[in-house]
């Protein structure tokens, strides 16, 4: 399965419309696309950041939408008044206890790991670090989306509400040290967003 993630900056009095926009133009519009397994978006009200994460049952599928939504991209565009960012991703985990619900927040973690060792440290990912993440409090879902032309990844954790992601912010600190650690990679970024859109169909890989 693969992710394409569009990610808008630097205006925070545009999320409100952005939301708006993505909920009742883009997501009816993607959803109805071929391999469409479905779409998700995280705002930070403060800074302004809003990342729209479609997902698609297979690559042919992915790239066969590209000539689709960029019209929906450029109307975005013009709405956030900034050339989004654009990353083409695997969809390397995904794991849920159980749907997510109004009011959940996520943290994403981005980092970059060993080329050569991409295979072996997902493995150690899913037998090691998964089952940690997922005792911290308010666990929701976990994905791990990777470009392996780059080797960089970007973990979303959700939780079930602020105050979760607030009181495992503490221990989510000490998990992602240990795994950057254990997994010899390099921490790029880290941000807590509002979980603002939810409709995925993506089937577990755990």
């Amino acid at each position: 399965m693969f992710a394409r993630s569009t990610t808008f900056k630097d205006r925070p009095q545009a999320v409100d419309a952005g939301i708006a926009m993505v909920r009742d133009e883009v997501m009816p519009a993607v959803q109805e696309l071929p391999g469409c397994v479905g779409l998700s978006m995280l705002v930070d009200r403060q800074s302004g950041s809003c990342i729209i994460t479609t997902s698609w049952e297979s690559e042919d599928a992915l790239n066969a939408s590209a000539p689709l939504v960029a019209p929906m991209r450029d109307r975005a565009q013009q709405l956030f008044g900034s050339r989004p960012e654009v990353q083409v991703w695997e969809i390397a985990v995904l794991h849920r206890v159980h749907p997510v619900g109004d009011g959940a927040c996520a943290r994403v973690t981005w980092t970059r790991m060993p080329h050569a060792e991409l295979d072996d440290q997902l493995l150690a990912f899913r037998a090691e670090i998964l089952p940690r993440i997922e005792q911290l409090p308010g666990f929701c879902s976990a994905s791990l989306l990777v470009d392996r032309a780059s080797a960089r990844s970007a973990l979303a954790v959700v939780y079930d509400s602020r105050e979760a992601l607030e009181q495992s912010r503490q221990l989510a600190s000490g998990v992602r040290s240990d795994a950057m650690r254990r997994m010899s990679s390099e921490l790029l970024d880290v941000a807590e967003f509002e979980v603002a859109l939810a409709h995925l169909r993506v089937p577990e890989t755990v």
